[in-house]
């Protein structure tokens, strides 16, 4: 069975529109906010920092279920759907009040900021990501 890495996220008055909903671009906010607290603060409790030196997203991809209102926050579940020696895809499934509101995934490149290019996942983060891979039998 695959782990997932499990985050709540506060829904902000900021985060509606007009008609009393979350904008749909928020929802990218709501996802990173997540996928930030796996790379900084889950990958530091495992004693790896090297997420933080730097992670560019190469291509979202949402599908909307169903509208969130303002309230309390979202749970967030994600997982490893693909995992490559220079990239790896963080899928998401976002829940309202237990019911399922939005998938997505992100493709996501390590980075090297200092040199301006992408680089390879080290080993360190291969086996932080591992558990997370998604099962496929």
């Amino acid at each position: 069975m695959t782990e997932r890495f499990i985050y709540d996220v506060p829904v902000r008055w900021s985060d509606m529109d007009a008609y009393g909903h979350v904008n749909n671009a928020r929802f990218l906010t709501l996802y990173e906010e997540a996928r930030v607290a796996m790379f900084f603060v889950g990958a530091r409790a495992h004693g790896l920092g090297s997420f933080e030196e730097g992670i560019v997203i190469a291509r979202h991809e949402i599908d909307y279920v169903r509208p969130i209102d303002f309230g309390d926050p979202v749970r967030i579940e994600m997982w490893v759907s693909e995992l490559r020696a220079a990239a790896f895809t963080v899928s998401y499934e976002l829940f309202d009040d237990g019911v399922l509101a939005s998938r997505a995934k992100s493709v996501c490149v390590p980075y090297n900021l200092v040199k301006g290019h992408p680089r390879r996942l080290s080993d360190a983060e291969r086996e932080f990501l591992a558990p997370y891979v998604e099962d496929r039998s």
